[in-house]
């Protein structure tokens, strides 16, 4: 058995979740912030059996697209406290999935 923990982005996690629990798979949302760009995160979580992990992360791949953004950084211009925002292009979306050995199972 393993247990599958995928970090998607909120406007993905939905599709996603609906495409595992109509194959059937049992499976727990947990929200969760990202560390750069401090945006909501959706952190899944699936136990499935061995020969059951390419299909969910299939099932993620196909349902996480990588999107780019436009998000403002702010530098410094000159000494002091005067800040400018600054655009920057950041790719965002995709999936950052582990997959983790279960020891044991229980349900009840």
């Amino acid at each position: 058995m393993k247990l599958v923990v995928a970090i998607v982005q909120d406007q993905d996690a939905q599709n996603v979740i609906t495409d595992l629990t109509e194959k059937e798979y049992r499976v727990t949302k947990l929200a969760s912030t990202g560390g750069f760009l401090k945006a909501g995160n959706t952190t899944l979580l699936s136990g499935v059996d061995n020969d059951q992990v390419d299909e969910v992360i299939g099932i993620i791949e196909k349902n996480c697209k990588t999107r780019e953004i436009t998000t403002s950084l702010l530098t410094v211009t000159m000494p002091g406290d005067t800040y400018i925002p600054y655009p920057l292009e950041v790719k965002v979306g995709g999936a950052t999935v582990f997959v983790l050995d279960v020891e044991q199972h229980i349900k009840i």
